[in-house]
Order: structure tokens, then C-alpha cells, then sequence
């Protein structure tokens, strides 16, 4: 599976003309075998092990730029990043955030997307950022 993700970020990139590095493809590698979320930290630790000379500003130069080219996302109230199951295109994006195993459910919906923006303007609101995050319990948390 990781080897079509790579494939398919390669192809990206040679389409849209960006540069994949070494590490920002292996920053892309341990993002596509994460399940789940993952802090900017705990990637750095498994970058450390292939790379013994990374620093912070590396694992984040390698994630701004996969942020970036939709590769990922940022999940704000967690200080962490997911893979995006639809990567390499800006696309609308919804966050269900288990706030006891810490799961994160991305929904991509936009009937939401497009009624939260209509809301924003009707508010005379010009959005920057937009990333929706609800945190609740999921289903197995719920379920004894």
C-alpha cells in the first residue's frame, strides 16, 4: 500500500512541478504508515532513527511542505498531523476527534464545507484557515 501512496505523491509532485526530497518522501513515508494521528515530535523521534543529524526544523520544513501540496493535515486541537486519504488536492475537510483514544475520523462532506462558508459570508467573514474539528467519544469508546 505505502508503494502506491509513493508512487502516487511522486506523480504529483513531477505534475505540479515541486521538489521530493529524500526526506520530505520519507516524512511522506512515515506519515502513510501512521495510523492516525502524530505529532510533529514523536515523527521527529522515527526520523531520528533513519536520519541521526535531524532537528526540529527539518521534520517541520518536510511537514510545512506537505501541508502545503494537501499531502496531510494539520489537526490543530491535537498539535498533530494525518495522512489525507485524498492527497494532492485542496478538498473540503471535517475532523471527529476522540477525546479518549484520540482517533480521528476525517470526513470530507461539502454540503458542510459549503453551508460553513455561506454562513462565514453571510457574516461579512473572510476565512484564512479552515480545518473543522469536533471532539466527542467514538463509537468503540462508547460501546462496552
Amino acid at each position: 500500500m505505502s508503494d502506491l501512496l509513493m508512487q502516487r505523491a511522486h506523480k504529483i509532485c513531477a505534475q505540479k512541478k515541486l521538489r521530493f526530497t529524500p526526506n520530505r518522501q520519507f516524512v511522506f513515508q512515515l506519515m502513510a504508515k501512521q495510523k492516525g494521528a502524530i505529532s510533529a515530535y514523536d515523527l521527529l523521534k522515527k526520523l531520528k532513527k533513519h536520519d541521526s543529524n535531524a532537528h526540529p526544523p527539518t521534520i517541520y520544513r518536510a511537514l510545512d511542505f506537505l501541508l502545503e501540496n494537501h499531502f496531510i493535515h494539520r489537526i490543530e486541537s491535537l498539535n498533530a498531523y494525518l495522512m489525507c486519504d485524498n492527497f494532492g488536492c485542496e478538498h473540503p475537510m471535517q475532523l471527529l476527534i476522540c477525546d479518549q483514544c484520540k482517533s480521528v475520523i476525517a470526513l470530507s462532506d461539502s454540503v458542510i464545507d459549503d453551508a460553513f462558508l455561506e454562513q462565514a459570508k453571510q457574516s461579512g467573514f473572510k476565512i484564512a484557515n479552515k480545518v473543522l474539528e469536533a471532539h466527542g467519544i467514538c463509537y468503540n469508546c462508547l460501546t462496552p
